[in-house]
């Protein structure tokens, strides 16, 4: 017998970053340059969009597919969804500002309202799972979970003074808790320690299975019992 010898199995595995820091910087950029409009320092929605496109967009979508790859469940969902929110504002605001032609009179602006309550809803889901990642990204949903119906009312014109003030206000605190966070998962990160903390989860919620309540035990019969 001749035996043939196997040929070595070589794996090459890819190490990636964390992309979270560069994916919430987006955010933070954005958010910022956007609540500079809302608080009145800045006017026009012009050069918005290419923050929203380049910052608030593509970084969080890149940052999103590299969570994809690390199986990053909580970064790629969020980010992502985050990301194409930005990319459907910035068509929003180039529409209705004629880039593509003129704007006929049957477009209806209040459906970027309808559109923010629909994130507000699945950010509700986010907010839940934030609790459990850590403090501050709690904190960016909560405030994210305020953001957004109030730019939904004021799109609907309701009460328009009070609650575009409240969205100024609350896209501000996003900014600058965002601002924090990406410093601190770079810093984080690069050191290999905790240098600024991000807080630890809330713990109101396990992750796994629920446990099985005391007194709980299910018997299993030996197989020789079955047998007749």
């Amino acid at each position: 017998m001749h035996s043939t010898a196997l040929a070595p199995v070589t794996e090459t595995k890819i190490v990636m970053s964390d992309p979270t820091a560069l994916g919430v910087f987006g955010l933070a950029m954005v958010t910022f340059v956007a609540a500079s409009a809302k608080m009145g320092w800045t006017s026009g929605t012009v050069y918005l969009i290419p923050w929203a496109l380049f910052l608030g967009s593509i970084a969080q979508v890149w940052a999103s597919s590299i969570d994809f790859k690390k199986n990053n469940y909580f970064g790629a969902i969020v980010l992502g969804a985050y990301g194409l929110f930005w990319i459907a504002v910035a068509m929003h605001w180039a529409i209705s500002l004629g880039w593509f032609g003129a704007v006929g009179d049957k477009a209806d602006p209040r459906q970027l309202g309808v559109a923010c309550i629909g994130y507000f809803i699945f950010s509700l889901f986010i907010m839940v799972a934030a609790f459990e990642a850590n403090k501050v990204f709690a904190l960016i949903l909560v405030m994210i979970n305020v953001l957004l119906p109030a730019l939904a009312l004021t799109i609907f014109g309701i009460n328009a003074p009070l609650f575009g003030m409240v969205a100024a206000y609350s896209e501000l605190i996003i900014s600058l808790l965002g601002f924090y966070c990406a410093g601190a998962v770079f810093l984080n990160s690069y050191f290999g320690r905790a240098l600024l903390p991000l807080g630890k989860p809330f713990g109101f919620i396990r992750k796994g299975p629920a446990p099985r309540p005391a007194g709980d035990v299910h018997l299993v019969a030996p197989a020789s019992a079955a047998r007749p």
